[in-house]
């Protein structure tokens, strides 16, 4: 099979059926478009002509490259490929599948930074009282209330709001979630429906969106991310704050608050445990600092 055409079938294959995000499809896109003109250079234009020798050597030279690339990013490079090859063999258009023996590397483990509860306070505190910090407040309050991400937040309708006290989730594969919502945000919410998003609406085309912008179009999830910049800028605070600051803050704040690892899970959408407990380890860390400055025989 054409290299050209192998690739748009799996892509066409992990669009409809898999229902990966169009963002998720993009990122496989270029790394195959890398492998295939890699391939090409080696004068191979048919996938039945890749030979595991291939495929080992483009992964060694992806992993040598200069500037060295994320272990993260070769880890999904080299995921595209066997994604690829697994696809041509289960559908027939293969008969052995070249990358069967591609180890990705392993990726050092970072634990998310998350904030205090004084910053989280300080940071929803930020917005001002005009119709503009109205939208600021309820998005900065649904964010840490629900975990959400912010390409989940703007891509709600007014409908996935059930009475304000849960919210439907559209999480990665077009997975659905119901996540309560806590009275502080059913509260921002409701003063921005009430006040500010008629106002917004009136002045665009008609959406069903929720967030929208002071013109009336939705939110982008660029605009939601100047927002929490803006908003961490007034607060004065000094640490790192990105669009996934409040989900790291809502899932550890939980944990330490004494929730199961599972529930977490669940409302964050996570598809397995082991991707939640990353944030258990932030919590053992937060108690070893309480016993190290606490016990009069810690050190």
């Amino acid at each position: 099979m054409r290299l050209n055409k192998a690739v748009d079938a799996y892509l066409r294959h992990i669009t409809i059926e898999r229902g990966l995000s169009d963002h998720t499809v993009a990122a496989y896109r270029r790394d195959l478009a890398g492998y295939t003109d890699w391939l090409t250079a080696q004068g191979v234009e048919d996938t039945g002509a890749v030979t595991p020798a291939m495929v080992a050597a483009f992964a060694a030279e992806r992993a040598s490259a200069e500037p060295p690339a994320a272990a993260s990013s070769l880890a999904r490079l080299q995921s595209s490929v066997r994604g690829l090859h697994r696809f041509l063999v289960r559908e027939g258009f293969a008969d052995e599948d070249p990358s069967g023996r591609l180890r990705p590397p392993k990726a050092a483990q970072r634990l998310p930074k998350a904030l205090t509860v004084d910053q989280v306070e300080a940071l929803l505190g930020a917005p001002s009282d005009d119709l503009v910090g109205l939208r600021d407040r309820a998005l900065l309050e649904l964010l840490y209330a629900t975990g959400a991400r912010v390409s989940e937040v703007v891509q709600l309708d007014v409908d996935d709001l059930a009475q304000g006290e849960v919210v439907r989730l559209r999480g990665k594969g077009s997975k659905e979630r119901i996540v309560p919502v806590g009275s502080y945000a059913r509260a921002a919410i409701e003063a921005y429906l009430t006040r500010a998003r008629p106002e917004f609406a009136a002045r665009g085309s008609a959406t069903p969106r929720l967030f929208l912008g002071a013109r009336g179009a939705p939110l982008s999830r660029q605009s939601a991310w100047l927002v929490i910049r803006a908003a961490a800028n007034a607060a004065d605070l000094t640490a790192h704050v990105s669009p996934h600051t409040l989900r790291h803050s809502f899932a550890t704040h939980l944990l330490q608050g004494g929730a199961d690892v599972r529930v977490v899970q669940e409302l964050l959408g996570h598809a397995s445990v082991a991707t939640t407990q990353i944030y258990t380890h932030v919590s053992v860390d937060a108690l070893r600092d309480v016993y190290a400055s606490s016990h009069p025989r810690a050190r």
